[in-house]
């Protein structure tokens, strides 16, 4: 018999699951996701860009491999709650510290499991992502279901500037103090990853990171080769300061857009984004690229996109579609020396098939005039 105390999650249309908790107890309040990734829990626990957001994975078993600490895409976990079908009772891996329920014990995150998750994906599918609750103190579905239906949600709301570092900092790992420094990168942090930071070293480049209520003059005095826009969490339309920056910036230096990244120079190039029914969340999303036809199997991340018929007129060319709903993954400018994708080409977790952006944005900054 299961010594685990019961949960409830309960979705504002009223649709409730019950389950039990792990992790930390008490009460939360978030939209929920799904995330089809068969791996990869501990990058989405820690990934900024889940803040303000609950999850649910789809594979059904959850924690077998445990918590190596050097996989994390940053220093604490960022969604609200966790939802899976089924936790491993035990971790196997030579590279774990922690189980998964330890983890989430320690930044005092709430865990289900026991939820028929097949049957939450296909109505999130169905009727796409929702605002939700989850408890383990308040076990009566109407209530439960009230309180998720007056939760403030996504929309409208800067959550960027929640999660982004609060000083500039230069980023510079043990393991890679022996790569080059050949360019000076300076990364907008609206929620940045950690492995952008580490390939962004990898390929050669001094990396600055800003905060994300920074001006285009205090980034441009860093005198960077080149700016990265990173991706962030929430609705880029909340975002307000960052697009009139990004503005100031472009032509002025190479610019490369990751995820959120391209939501703001959608919105500084005039354009407008939208929300997605149920969002893009996994490791196996197919990307082609409209110029070669070349199709990249890519992680995604991200519950609005942007509108193309806003863009018309603003003399961008569209470089990547999704597969799956036509939607755009990417853009540039060769005359303003920007470019920019819905995706994350640095994964973790996932394949590796777009990793090759990082060399297109060091070749943009090394043909620039003056170098």
């Amino acid at each position: 018999m299961s010594t685990k105390p019961d949960a409830l999650l309960a979705l504002e249309d009223g649709t409730f699951f019950r389950g039990r908790s792990f992790g930390a107890r008490g009460e939360r309040t978030a939209e929920l996701v799904f995330n089809t990734g068969m791996t990869g829990y501990q990058e989405v626990l820690t990934d900024p860009s889940y803040k303000g957001q609950m999850v649910a994975m789809t594979y059904p078993l959850i924690g077998n491999y445990g918590i190596p600490v050097e996989d994390s895409e940053s220093a604490k976990i960022h969604l609200e709650a966790f939802v899976v079908r089924e936790l491993s009772r035990i971790h196997s891996s030579f590279r774990a510290h922690k189980s998964l329920e330890d983890f989430l014990l320690e930044h005092s995150v709430l865990g289900l499991d026991g939820i028929d998750t097949r049957a939450l994906t296909l109505h999130l599918r169905n009727e796409g992502a929702m605002k939700a609750a989850v408890s383990t103190e308040d076990l009566d579905p109407e209530s439960l279901a009230r309180k998720a239906a007056a939760s403030p949600g996504l929309e409208g709301i800067d959550l960027s500037r929640v999660v982004s570092c609060d000083e500039p900092f230069e980023y510079e790992p043990a393991e890679l103090t022996e790569c080059p420094r050949e360019r000076h990168v300076v990364v907008y942090d609206l929620g940045v990853k950690t492995n952008i930071l580490r390939i962004l070293r990898r390929v050669g480049c001094r990396v600055t990171v800003v905060p994300s209520l920074s001006t285009a003059e205090e980034i441009l005095e860093h005198k960077p080769d080149g700016v990265m826009l990173s991706n962030g969490p929430g609705d880029p339309a909340g975002v307000k300061n960052v697009p009139p920056e990004v503005a100031k910036m472009i032509g002025e230096v190479p610019i490369f857009g990751i995820c959120q990244g391209q939501h703001m120079l959608v919105w500084a190039l005039g354009g407008e984004t939208y929300k997605l029914r149920f969002g893009h969340h996994g490791c196996n999303h197919p990307v082609m690229n409209l110029d070669t036809s070349k199709v990249d199997i890519t992680v995604q991340n991200h519950g609005f996109c942007a509108d193309i018929d806003s863009l018309a007129g603003s003399g961008v060319h569209l470089t990547h579609k999704n597969l799956n709903d036509q939607t755009l993954e990417g853009m540039r400018s060769d005359k303003q020396r920007f470019f920019c994708v819905q995706y994350h080409p640095e994964a973790a977790p996932g394949p590796h098939d777009a990793r090759h952006l990082f060399d297109e944005f060091v070749r943009l900054m090394d043909d620039q005039p003056g170098r």
